[in-house]
Formats: structure tokens, sequence, C-alpha cells
């Protein structure tokens, strides 16, 4: 049995639209995939009613392999920085 990566949708934040606009252009200029399909979202973070913060959503979904005739082996690996994160 023979399992292929067709497609993936990922979803990233940026704090900024410069950096959501930068992200995707990036994703179109990438090689090892066909971008299908991307959207950036302006989200607001609010307590009792007013603007404390705000951020970008941003989904793009690639295009590894046609789903009839696949031709490439594709393995995704995630790498986690967990950064700044204090526990």
């Amino acid at each position: 049995m023979s399992k292929w990566l067709l497609r993936t949708t990922e979803v990233y934040r940026t704090d900024s639209d410069e950096e959501a606009k930068e992200l995707i252009e990036k994703a179109k200029k990438d090689t090892m995939f066909e971008l299908t399909k991307y959207s950036s979202e302006y989200k607001e973070v609010k307590q009792k009613g007013e603007v404390v913060g705000e951020f970008y959503l941003v989904s793009l979904s690639k295009t590894f392999n046609d789903q009839k005739e696949p031709a490439a082996h594709i393995k995704i690996n995630y790498d986690i920085d967990y950064g700044d994160i204090q526990k």
C-alpha cells in the first residue's frame, strides 16, 4: 500500500498585514508545491468591548501531487520552536 500526500492547508498567525502579504508572496514563489488557494483575515482581540490587540490569520492551501497520477512522495516535517513560551 502506498500513501501519497496530495494537499495541505496551513493556517498562520501574523502580527501585521505586511507580514501576511510577505508570507503569501513567499508561498507563491515556492516551487515545491502549487499554491491553489490563499486568504488573509484581520482579527481583533477585544476585552470588555474594547480592542486590545490585532492580528492576521493567513490560510495557504498547497497541492503537492495530482490525485489521479501522483508523482512525488512528500514527507512533511514540523519543527517546534518554543521560543519565548514560558511554563
